[in-house]
Protein backbone atom coordinates (compact mmCIF):
# COMPACT_ATOMS: atom_id res chain seq x y z
CA UNK A 1 0.00 0.00 0.00
CA UNK A 2 1.35 3.41 -0.99
CA UNK A 3 0.81 6.23 1.49
CA UNK A 4 -0.14 9.66 0.28
CA UNK A 5 2.23 12.57 0.80
CA UNK A 6 -0.18 14.06 3.36
CA UNK A 7 -0.22 10.88 5.46
CA UNK A 8 3.57 10.58 5.30
CA UNK A 9 3.89 14.20 6.38
CA UNK A 10 1.56 13.67 9.35
CA UNK A 11 3.47 10.54 10.42
CA UNK A 12 6.77 12.43 10.20
CA UNK A 13 5.42 15.29 12.32
CA UNK A 14 4.04 12.93 14.97
CA UNK A 15 7.29 10.94 15.09
CA UNK A 16 9.30 14.14 15.45
CA UNK A 17 7.05 15.35 18.26
CA UNK A 18 7.37 12.02 20.05
CA UNK A 19 11.15 12.24 19.82
CA UNK A 20 11.07 15.76 21.27
CA UNK A 21 8.91 14.58 24.17
CA UNK A 22 11.32 11.73 24.92
CA UNK A 23 14.26 14.14 24.89
CA UNK A 24 12.41 16.47 27.25
CA UNK A 25 11.63 13.61 29.61
CA UNK A 26 15.26 12.54 29.58
CA UNK A 27 16.09 16.02 30.78
CA UNK A 28 19.19 18.17 30.53
CA UNK A 29 21.15 15.89 32.86
CA UNK A 30 20.87 12.94 30.47
CA UNK A 31 21.78 15.19 27.54
CA UNK A 32 24.82 16.56 29.37
CA UNK A 33 25.77 13.00 30.30
CA UNK A 34 25.68 11.98 26.66
CA UNK A 35 27.85 14.96 25.68
CA UNK A 36 30.55 14.33 28.29
CA UNK A 37 30.44 10.53 28.22
CA UNK A 38 30.01 10.55 31.99
CA UNK A 39 29.20 8.32 33.69
CA UNK A 40 30.74 5.66 31.47
CA UNK A 41 30.53 2.91 34.12
CA UNK A 42 29.14 2.36 37.65
CA UNK A 43 30.06 5.09 40.13
CA UNK A 44 30.98 4.21 43.70
CA UNK A 45 30.51 6.51 46.68
CA UNK A 46 33.02 5.56 49.37
CA UNK A 47 31.96 6.10 52.98
CA UNK A 48 34.19 6.14 56.09
CA UNK A 49 31.25 4.71 58.07
CA UNK A 50 29.61 1.34 58.61
CA UNK A 51 26.24 0.51 57.08
CA UNK A 52 23.07 1.64 58.81
CA UNK A 53 24.08 5.05 60.15
CA UNK A 54 22.93 8.54 59.17
CA UNK A 55 25.62 8.99 56.52
CA UNK A 56 25.03 5.53 55.04
CA UNK A 57 21.28 5.99 54.73
CA UNK A 58 21.71 9.46 53.24
CA UNK A 59 24.25 8.20 50.71
CA UNK A 60 22.05 5.29 49.63
CA UNK A 61 19.05 7.54 49.04
CA UNK A 62 21.20 9.92 46.99
CA UNK A 63 22.95 7.14 45.07
CA UNK A 64 19.64 5.69 43.96
CA UNK A 65 18.42 9.05 42.67
CA UNK A 66 21.71 9.91 40.96
CA UNK A 67 21.52 6.61 39.10
CA UNK A 68 18.07 7.46 37.77
CA UNK A 69 19.03 11.03 36.89
CA UNK A 70 22.35 10.32 35.18
CA UNK A 71 21.55 6.94 33.66
CA UNK A 72 24.19 4.79 35.36
CA UNK A 73 24.50 2.78 38.54
CA UNK A 74 25.69 4.66 41.64
CA UNK A 75 26.45 2.48 44.65
CA UNK A 76 27.75 2.85 48.21
CA UNK A 77 30.95 1.20 49.45
CA UNK A 78 31.44 1.22 53.23
CA UNK A 79 35.03 1.48 54.48
CA UNK A 80 34.79 2.40 58.18
CA UNK A 81 37.93 3.25 60.10
CA UNK A 82 39.51 5.85 62.37
CA UNK A 83 39.83 9.24 60.75
CA UNK A 84 38.25 7.94 57.56
CA UNK A 85 41.78 7.08 56.46
CA UNK A 86 40.98 3.89 54.54
CA UNK A 87 38.08 5.48 52.68
CA UNK A 88 40.06 8.61 51.86
CA UNK A 89 43.00 6.61 50.54
CA UNK A 90 40.71 4.65 48.26
CA UNK A 91 39.27 7.80 46.73
CA UNK A 92 42.44 9.89 46.37
CA UNK A 93 44.26 6.96 44.75
CA UNK A 94 41.48 6.46 42.21
CA UNK A 95 41.47 8.08 38.75
CA UNK A 96 39.96 11.59 38.96
CA UNK A 97 37.28 10.82 36.42
CA UNK A 98 34.17 11.07 38.62
CA UNK A 99 33.66 7.32 38.93
CA UNK A 100 34.89 7.20 42.54
CA UNK A 101 33.46 9.77 44.95
CA UNK A 102 33.87 10.39 48.66
CA UNK A 103 31.39 11.20 51.37
CA UNK A 104 33.11 13.62 53.74
CA UNK A 105 31.55 14.93 56.93
CA UNK A 106 31.97 17.04 60.01
CA UNK A 107 34.10 14.12 61.23
CA UNK A 108 36.58 14.87 58.44
CA UNK A 109 37.09 18.36 59.88
CA UNK A 110 37.69 16.84 63.32
CA UNK A 111 40.21 14.29 62.03
CA UNK A 112 42.50 17.03 60.76
CA UNK A 113 43.11 18.17 64.36
CA UNK A 114 42.67 14.84 66.12
CA UNK A 115 45.40 12.93 64.26
CA UNK A 116 49.07 13.87 64.32
CA UNK A 117 49.46 13.19 60.61
CA UNK A 118 46.82 12.17 58.13
CA UNK A 119 47.94 10.52 54.87
CA UNK A 120 45.64 12.90 53.01
CA UNK A 121 44.69 16.58 53.05
CA UNK A 122 40.92 17.07 52.69
CA UNK A 123 41.44 20.62 51.42
CA UNK A 124 43.98 19.68 48.73
CA UNK A 125 43.29 16.07 47.78
CA UNK A 126 39.56 16.52 47.17
CA UNK A 127 37.36 18.89 45.20
CA UNK A 128 33.96 19.73 46.68
CA UNK A 129 30.76 18.83 44.86
CA UNK A 130 27.84 19.63 47.20
CA UNK A 131 26.47 19.18 50.67
CA UNK A 132 23.87 16.43 51.06
CA UNK A 133 22.34 16.96 54.48
CA UNK A 134 22.67 18.67 57.85
CA UNK A 135 21.57 17.41 61.26
CA UNK A 136 21.65 18.35 64.94
CA UNK A 137 22.42 16.19 67.94
CA UNK A 138 20.02 15.69 70.83
CA UNK A 139 20.77 15.99 74.54
CA UNK A 140 18.58 13.46 76.34
CA UNK A 141 18.12 11.88 79.74
CA UNK A 142 16.32 8.83 81.15
CA UNK A 143 12.54 8.85 81.38
CA UNK A 144 12.62 8.84 85.18
CA UNK A 145 15.39 11.44 85.48
CA UNK A 146 14.75 14.42 87.77
CA UNK A 147 15.83 16.69 84.91
CA UNK A 148 12.79 17.91 83.01
CA UNK A 149 14.69 20.59 81.10
CA UNK A 150 18.31 21.24 80.18
CA UNK A 151 18.21 24.17 82.60
CA UNK A 152 17.55 21.62 85.38
CA UNK A 153 20.68 19.69 84.41
CA UNK A 154 22.75 22.89 84.25
CA UNK A 155 21.55 23.96 87.70
CA UNK A 156 22.39 20.55 89.19
CA UNK A 157 25.84 20.54 87.57
CA UNK A 158 26.58 23.95 89.04
CA UNK A 159 25.30 22.95 92.46
CA UNK A 160 27.53 19.85 92.58
CA UNK A 161 30.54 20.27 90.27
CA UNK A 162 31.98 17.02 88.95
CA UNK A 163 29.10 14.88 90.21
CA UNK A 164 27.18 14.34 86.95
CA UNK A 165 28.06 12.09 84.01
CA UNK A 166 27.48 12.80 80.33
CA UNK A 167 27.68 9.90 77.89
CA UNK A 168 28.83 9.95 74.26
CA UNK A 169 30.39 7.55 71.80
CA UNK A 170 34.18 7.42 71.35
CA UNK A 171 36.62 10.22 72.18
CA UNK A 172 37.01 12.61 69.24
CA UNK A 173 33.61 11.87 67.72
CA UNK A 174 31.36 14.83 66.96
CA UNK A 175 29.09 13.72 69.81
CA UNK A 176 32.02 13.62 72.21
CA UNK A 177 33.31 17.03 71.16
CA UNK A 178 29.78 18.42 71.35
CA UNK A 179 29.84 17.46 75.03
CA UNK A 180 33.22 19.13 75.46
CA UNK A 181 31.93 22.29 73.80
CA UNK A 182 28.80 22.25 76.00
CA UNK A 183 31.00 21.91 79.06
CA UNK A 184 33.06 24.99 78.25
CA UNK A 185 30.26 27.09 76.72
CA UNK A 186 28.06 26.60 79.81
CA UNK A 187 30.97 26.83 82.24
CA UNK A 188 30.15 23.47 83.81
CA UNK A 189 32.16 20.75 85.50
CA UNK A 190 30.86 17.27 84.66
CA UNK A 191 32.42 13.96 83.68
CA UNK A 192 32.28 12.91 80.02
CA UNK A 193 32.16 9.14 79.67
CA UNK A 194 32.95 7.73 76.19
CA UNK A 195 31.29 4.46 75.14
CA UNK A 196 32.08 2.04 72.32
CA UNK A 197 28.82 2.73 70.53
CA UNK A 198 25.39 4.30 70.69
CA UNK A 199 23.63 1.17 72.07
CA UNK A 200 25.89 1.28 75.13
CA UNK A 201 25.19 4.98 75.65
CA UNK A 202 21.44 4.37 75.45
CA UNK A 203 21.57 1.50 77.95
CA UNK A 204 23.65 3.55 80.40
CA UNK A 205 21.18 6.41 80.08
CA UNK A 206 18.09 4.26 80.59
CA UNK A 207 19.72 2.57 83.60
CA UNK A 208 20.25 5.98 85.20
CA UNK A 209 24.05 5.87 85.07
CA UNK A 210 24.20 9.05 82.99
CA UNK A 211 22.63 12.39 83.71
CA UNK A 212 22.73 13.21 80.01
CA UNK A 213 23.62 11.65 76.67
CA UNK A 214 24.39 13.25 73.31
CA UNK A 215 23.73 11.53 70.00
CA UNK A 216 21.85 11.92 66.72
CA UNK A 217 18.07 12.09 66.55
CA UNK A 218 17.96 9.02 64.29
CA UNK A 219 19.88 6.98 66.88
CA UNK A 220 17.42 7.96 69.63
CA UNK A 221 14.18 8.13 67.69
CA UNK A 222 12.78 4.73 68.70
CA UNK A 223 13.54 5.16 72.40
CA UNK A 224 12.18 8.71 72.38
CA UNK A 225 8.95 7.49 70.80
CA UNK A 226 8.68 4.66 73.35
CA UNK A 227 9.17 7.08 76.23
CA UNK A 228 12.33 5.33 77.48
CA UNK A 229 14.37 8.53 77.26
CA UNK A 230 13.42 12.21 77.26
CA UNK A 231 14.89 14.86 74.94
CA UNK A 232 15.99 18.04 76.70
CA UNK A 233 17.59 20.08 73.92
CA UNK A 234 18.95 20.08 70.37
CA UNK A 235 22.39 21.37 69.45
CA UNK A 236 21.54 23.53 66.43
CA UNK A 237 21.11 27.32 66.52
CA UNK A 238 17.41 27.00 65.65
CA UNK A 239 14.84 24.27 66.27
CA UNK A 240 15.03 21.37 63.88
CA UNK A 241 12.17 20.75 61.45
CA UNK A 242 12.36 17.06 62.36
CA UNK A 243 11.73 17.74 66.06
CA UNK A 244 10.30 21.26 66.42
CA UNK A 245 9.12 20.61 69.99
CA UNK A 246 12.68 20.17 71.26
CA UNK A 247 14.23 23.50 72.38
CA UNK A 248 17.79 24.38 71.45
CA UNK A 249 20.73 24.52 73.86
CA UNK A 250 20.80 28.26 73.23
CA UNK A 251 17.16 28.57 74.28
CA UNK A 252 18.09 26.69 77.45
CA UNK A 253 20.51 29.43 78.48
CA UNK A 254 23.84 28.59 76.79
CA UNK A 255 24.55 31.53 74.50
CA UNK A 256 26.37 30.86 71.24
CA UNK A 257 26.24 27.06 71.44
CA UNK A 258 25.90 25.72 67.91
CA UNK A 259 26.65 22.23 66.64
CA UNK A 260 25.26 21.11 63.30
CA UNK A 261 26.84 18.10 61.62
CA UNK A 262 26.83 17.52 57.87
CA UNK A 263 27.55 15.09 55.07
CA UNK A 264 28.78 16.10 51.63
CA UNK A 265 29.98 14.69 48.35
CA UNK A 266 33.57 15.29 47.23
CA UNK A 267 35.62 14.00 44.29
CA UNK A 268 39.37 13.36 43.91
CA UNK A 269 41.45 16.43 43.12
CA UNK A 270 41.81 16.81 39.36
CA UNK A 271 38.26 15.71 38.53
CA UNK A 272 37.13 17.67 35.44
CA UNK A 273 35.04 20.76 36.33
CA UNK A 274 32.28 19.74 33.91
CA UNK A 275 31.77 16.48 35.84
CA UNK A 276 31.68 18.33 39.17
CA UNK A 277 29.17 20.76 37.68
CA UNK A 278 27.00 17.92 36.36
CA UNK A 279 26.95 16.18 39.72
CA UNK A 280 26.19 19.42 41.54
CA UNK A 281 23.28 20.22 39.24
CA UNK A 282 21.90 16.71 39.67
CA UNK A 283 22.13 16.99 43.47
CA UNK A 284 20.47 20.41 43.45
CA UNK A 285 17.44 18.80 41.82
CA UNK A 286 17.45 15.57 43.88
CA UNK A 287 17.73 17.26 47.27
CA UNK A 288 14.85 19.59 46.43
CA UNK A 289 12.48 16.69 45.69
CA UNK A 290 9.69 16.57 48.32
CA UNK A 291 9.87 12.80 48.84
CA UNK A 292 13.65 12.89 49.34
CA UNK A 293 13.34 15.77 51.81
CA UNK A 294 10.57 13.93 53.68
CA UNK A 295 12.45 10.63 53.79
CA UNK A 296 15.58 12.22 55.24
CA UNK A 297 13.71 14.53 57.60
CA UNK A 298 12.18 11.47 59.26
CA UNK A 299 15.75 10.61 60.30
CA UNK A 300 16.43 14.12 61.53
CA UNK A 301 18.37 15.14 58.41
CA UNK A 302 17.70 18.36 56.54
CA UNK A 303 18.33 17.56 52.87
CA UNK A 304 20.12 20.53 51.36
CA UNK A 305 22.45 20.96 48.39
CA UNK A 306 25.09 23.70 48.24
CA UNK A 307 27.56 25.20 45.84
CA UNK A 308 31.02 23.58 45.84
CA UNK A 309 32.42 26.80 47.27
CA UNK A 310 29.96 26.83 50.19
CA UNK A 311 30.70 23.30 51.41
CA UNK A 312 34.45 23.90 51.00
CA UNK A 313 34.13 26.99 53.21
CA UNK A 314 32.14 24.98 55.77
CA UNK A 315 34.85 22.31 55.91
CA UNK A 316 37.54 24.93 56.47
CA UNK A 317 35.49 26.71 59.13
CA UNK A 318 34.78 23.48 61.02
CA UNK A 319 38.45 22.48 60.98
CA UNK A 320 39.21 25.66 62.92
CA UNK A 321 36.22 25.27 65.23
CA UNK A 322 36.98 21.71 66.31
CA UNK A 323 40.72 22.32 66.56
CA UNK A 324 39.97 24.92 69.25
CA UNK A 325 37.64 22.51 71.11
CA UNK A 326 40.20 19.70 71.01
CA UNK A 327 42.99 21.94 72.26
CA UNK A 328 40.86 23.43 75.05
CA UNK A 329 39.72 19.99 76.19
CA UNK A 330 43.31 18.73 76.23
CA UNK A 331 42.45 15.73 74.06
CA UNK A 332 45.62 13.88 73.10
CA UNK A 333 46.28 13.55 69.40
CA UNK A 334 46.30 10.06 67.96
Amino acid sequence: MTLSKGVVSRIWVRTSMAMLVLLALAGPQRQASAQTGYPAKPVRIVLPFAAGGVADITARVIAERLGVKLGARFYVENQPGAGGIAAARTVVSSPPDGHTLALLSNGTAISVSLFNKLPYDPLKDFVPVSSLGYFDFILATSADSPFKTLADFIAAARAKPGSLNVGTINVGSTQNLSAELFKTAAGLDFVIIPHRGTPEVLISTMQGNLGLMIDSYSAMKGNLADGKIRALAATGPTRSASAPDIPTVQESGVAGYDVVSWNALFAPSGTPPEIVKMLNQALQGILAEPDVKKRLLELGIEARASTPEAISARLQSDIGKWRAVIEKAGIQKQ
